[in-house]
């Protein structure tokens, strides 16, 4: 290794050329002590006996600088460098000693005299450890001596304070994890200016130059040797903002072809997973585990996944929250649509029928068993099908409140003017025996209070209801996982339950009571009608409450729609339909005659 000396001199008039000091070559105590000093081991004798041929280069690349410089006269004007090396052996104590020589001129040095006879030394090159340069800059720093190090890259050398006067070529190795420097060769302390290949040289305040590297990529040849090719380039100064230039083509990586290698153990985790670690394995190890039902991940690699907000819900690749979907019984979906296509052909069918019998209101048929009764019984079958409209479509405050209301009231409008139709069948069939007692009860007292009796009953009990606690709109989050059920909270379940455990007690007493006349003569034979009227009736609500209690959202919406549809469908069916055939095509059945025959025939 070799510490350098400089000699510089300038002359203010005009040039002058500083002759060039000649080599000094190390004296033989020197020389002998390198070879026999006790600080070295037997290896490292062997080692300082052998020609260092990267010294010799540096020495070389030396003079080759000086001698570019020299010839430059627009880097230093009117000036010519020389220079004096010196061999430390590798050692601290030589390093000392040649610092001290250079400074004094002389041999045996005298601290603070300069007795050489050539030029003074304007600067000192070395040393090539950092141990050795921290040694030397405390000594000359004492002189403000300029001292330049081509590879000492120690960081505590960056204190100006306690080395004033030392600078580099070679970055701090603070830096060195993140650039590699170019070598300057620099022996001034405020230059800057571009050398022969266009870059630019300064030193920062710290006395550090700038910071650019090559990316090299060691390439193996086919004859196992290796290649040493530049792929890249790291400027640290760059005032582009793109300090990283790497040509990803011309690198050639440990394995076969251009792919850049796996260096991890497990791929990174995508959005929507989240970290597992693999027990026993490092921390480059882990599975990547997709988010539980209701939390979401939006970034790569997360340790974790997070819950939604309570009206959001993940999207399917769970990397972010939507909102939940919006559940009820629309008129736009096959379902609510299907049920509301029902509910308007049967109204509209029941309104035909009622138009039929107000048409022949004047034949036998329908002077039958009271036909104010028939045309209020078809006019509540159409206000049942109509009522089907309040239990579809987006739930309103308004229609929370009356649909289950109305549904129960008209219902049992239904059935008490079915049960008033049934006494008043067995009242006629009773009235026409002889001494009969019962004819009093022919007028229209018996199912005008009937009827109002039995509705009153349900009106109370719903009055009540809406008054203590009313139905009213909700948003459901827990019954259905990722959607929103908006329905109507009926407030009191007893309430509910009371209003239908009410219209099946007056749908059983109709049923009996129309059962118990099943079995009168063929001229009064409507109660068998009645009683399969009830049977339906009676087999659609049983069946809907099983079902009712099964379902949740807009499907027991819809099983309650449906259960009002089939039993309204049921009491027209077995009621008046019969009656339409015989009134529509069998209009010579439609008799006074046809209808008594048989009982007079008895009779007489």
């Amino acid at each position: 290794m070799a510490n350098t000396g400089t000699e510089m001199q300038e002359n203010k008039g005009q040039k002058q050329t500083v002759q060039i000091a000649k080599n000094r070559t190390m004296s033989a105590k020197k020389e002998k002590d390198c070879n026999n000093s006790s600080m070295f081991t037997t290896e490292q004798k062997e080692t300082q006996q052998k020609f260092s041929v990267l010294s010799y280069g540096w020495v070389q690349a030396l003079i080759f600088a000086l001698s570019e410089i020299n010839a430059d006269q627009s880097i230093l004007p009117n000036v010519t460098l020389g220079f004096t090396v010196y061999d430390t052996c590798l050692m601290l104590e030589y390093s000392l000693q040649s610092t001290v020589q250079m400074l004094t001129g002389q041999e045996s040095p005298a601290i603070n005299y300069q007795c050489g006879h050539g030029p003074a030394v304007s600067a000192i090159i070395g040393d090539t450890m950092s141990t050795h340069s921290v040694a030397m800059a405390r000594i000359l720093g004492l002189f403000r001596h300029p001292q330049i190090s081509y590879s000492s890259s120690s960081p505590i050398l960056s204190d100006k304070q306690m080395f004033p006067s030392f600078v580099r070529t070679i970055p701090s190795d603070d830096t060195q994890l993140q650039l590699l420097a170019e070598l300057l060769l620099h022996y001034m302390k405020s230059v800057h200016f571009k050398n022969t290949v266009g870059e630019e040289m300064y030193f920062d305040e710290h006395g550090n130059p700038p910071s650019i590297y090559s990316v090299i990529n060691w390439q193996i040849k086919p004859d196992g040797g290796i290649n040493y090719v530049k792929v890249g380039t790291l400027d640290a100064s760059s005032r582009t903002g793109q300090k990283l230039s790497i040509n990803m083509s011309a690198i050639q990586w440990n394995q076969p072809g251009t792919e850049v290698p796996r260096s991890v153990c497990s791929e990174s985790c995508p959005s929507g997973f989240w970290k597992a670690a693999q027990r026993g394995q490092p921390s480059c190890c882990f599975n990547c585990n997709p988010c539980s039902e209701g939390e979401i991940s939006n970034e790569t690699d997360s340790i974790s996944c997070w819950e939604c907000p309570s009206e959001l819900w993940p999207a399917w690749s769970r990397t972010e929250c939507i909102p939940k979907r919006i559940e009820f019984l629309s008129y736009q979906e096959p379902l609510g649509a299907t049920l509301t296509t029902v509910a308007s052909l049967s109204s509209l069918s029941t309104a035909a029928i009622l138009f039929v019998f107000l048409r022949n209101c004047d034949t036998a048929i329908v002077k039958a068993n009271n036909r104010e009764i028939t045309y209020l019984l078809l006019g509540s079958i159409i206000l049942s099908f109509l009522c089907s409209f309040l239990f579809i479509g987006f739930p309103q405050k308004i229609t929370c409140l009356l649909r289950q209301s109305a549904f129960g009231i008209i219902f049992v409008l239904c059935v008490s003017c079915v049960l008033a139709k049934t006494i008043m069948v067995v009242i006629a069939f009773n009235a026409t025996k002889p001494n009969s007692t019962i004819k009093r009860w022919l007028g229209p007292s018996v199912p005008v209070v009937t009827i109002s009796v039995s509705t009153l009953g349900q009106v109370l009990l719903c009055a009540v209801w809406l008054l203590l606690c009313p139905p009213f709109p909700e948003k459901n989050l827990k019954v259905k996982t990722g959607a929103i059920i908006v329905q109507c909270n009926e407030c009191s379940e007893a309430a509910l339950w009371s209003m239908l455990g009410y219209l099946g007690f007056l749908a059983c007493v109709s049923f009996w009571v129309a059962f118990l006349a099943r079995n009168l003569p063929d001229s009064f034979n409507e109660a068998k009608w009645i009683t399969f009227s009830m049977l339906v009736f009676l087999s659609v609500w049983l069946s809907f409450i099983a079902g009712y209690l099964s379902t949740q959202g807009k499907f027991m919406v819809a099983v309650e729609v449906f259960a009002i549809i089939s039993s309204s469908a049921g009491l027209l069916i077995c009621i008046f339909f019969p009656k339409c055939y015989i009134i529509l095509l069998k209009p010579e059945r439609n008799t006074k005659e046809h209808l008594l025959g048989r009982r007079m025939i008895k009779n007489k």
